[in-house]
């Protein structure tokens, strides 16, 4: 099977985005102008991409070997809307190292 840790980063500054446009775009739209077709569609997206994000991570845990509290902080960083692109960096170095750096 692939290596689920390249995916797992590139899904996440994804979700990042997606998580900034939700609530900053769509939030007001719905609100402030009564359109909240923009909250489904981007929620559903994003909600989509959460899961996805989750899915990988339990991959990378159990076909990489990463360690519960990097899972952990991966997971916490996808909840805060600019943690993701701040741990991109640490996402960079323990995709292309593996399992071997510790958390």
């Amino acid at each position: 099977m692939r290596d689920p840790l390249p995916l797992l980063r590139l899904v996440s500054l994804v979700e990042a985005v997606s998580y900034l446009l939700l609530l900053l775009v769509a939030m007001p739209l719905k609100y402030v102008w009564g359109w909240p077709w923009a909250v489904r569609v981007l929620g559903m997206a994003h909600g989509v991409l959460f899961l996805l994000l989750t899915w990988l991570l339990v991959r990378a845990r159990f076909e990489a070997g990463w360690p519960l509290r990097r899972l952990l902080l991966v997971f916490v960083a996808s909840l805060v809307p600019v943690w993701p692109f701040v741990l991109d960096r640490s996402l960079r170095v323990w995709s292309t190292a593996g399992a071997t750096p510790r958390a």
